[in-house]
């Protein structure tokens, strides 16, 4: 009998979304960042997403970071999107002996990143773990985005070029504790450029732009020398560390000049261009059943 591990992650996705309905008002169903769905000028933005101890954070973490990783990575989604927050909800899976005050601090944590960029906690739910099993938030969202702001993974054509903000790799040093979700910048670019595709970068390049390729029907092509790198880590953990978090989408349209000029401290690179050659892959990133 095959075994998660075996399928991996995204053939796991696969399998389960292929036996799902399609519902009348679905504008984007599974295989995105977000699910839209609704009619009219502004659509609905559905994300729910999980952060696991020993997976995602260390068991001797401070709350207060795990808390705002655990927003964060939904505002991301919403961003990828083309969107802004809206209500949340938080499911926490903890022993019975998790204290009271590490708890305070997780939301602490979460308050402290959505009173920064948008959002608001109106409810959940709380559960018991058996004994050793590590704790787990999982954080379900509603954010909004207007129809003609709406960017996929599937939207981009042979000739766009690929590009990244921020710095790539050594997220484990802290980074994926505490990034901050790329809400201002996705909404600047979808409101003044044509952005044909994009996503967060949540598994690391080496995953996640094959994803994005393969969504829009294209290959890719990427310079690994202009990889804008974090400090201190090389090409390879640059492509594969992932939990960077910053956007990944690709664009006709020249923009760097005017990027610089909105945004001075956050860099804006072009890594490549997308083709119609559909055979190029990268090795690593992260699948959470192949490790």
């Amino acid at each position: 009998m095959k075994t998660v591990g075996e399928l991996g992650e995204d053939g796991l996705i696969a399998r389960i979304c292929a036996g799902l309905a399609k519902g009348g008002e679905v504008v984007v169903g599974p295989g995105d960042d977000c699910a839209v769905v609704g009619s009219g000028d502004v659509l609905t933005l559905l994300k729910t997403d999980a952060v696991v101890a020993g997976i995602h954070f260390l068991q001797n973490e401070d709350a207060r970071r795990v808390g705002w990783k655990a927003v964060a990575r939904v505002l991301s989604d919403f961003a990828a999107m083309g969107g802004k927050p809206g209500e949340l909800m938080v499911t926490l899976a903890l022993e019975s002996t998790t204290p009271v005050r590490w708890v305070g601090e997780l939301y602490e944590g979460m308050a402290n990143c959505l009173k920064k960029h948008g959002g608001v906690i109106v409810g959940g739910e709380t559960t018991s773990l058996p004994e050793g099993a590590p704790a787990m938030i999982s954080v379900a969202g509603r954010g909004t985005v207007r129809a003609s702001q709406v960017v996929t993974r599937s939207g981009g054509r042979p000739g766009d070029a690929i590009y990244v903000t921020g710095t790539l790799g050594g997220s484990i040093r802290g980074k994926h504790l505490d990034f901050t979700p790329r809400l201002k910048e996705a909404n600047w670019l979808s409101q003044h450029f044509k952005i044909k595709a994009m996503m967060d970068l949540s598994d690391g390049l080496a995953k996640d732009l094959p994803r994005l390729a393969r969504m829009s029907g294209c290959g890719f092509t990427i310079d690994r020398e202009t990889l804008p790198l974090s400090k201190g880590v090389s090409v390879e953990e640059a492509l594969g560390d992932g939990e960077d978090y910053e956007l990944l989408f690709t664009s006709g349209d020249e923009m760097e000049g005017t990027w610089a000029a909105t945004f001075p401290d956050l860099p804006l690179t072009k890594i490549g261009e997308l083709t119609r050659e559909k055979d190029d892959h990268l090795e690593g990133g992260w699948d959470h059943f192949k490790r």
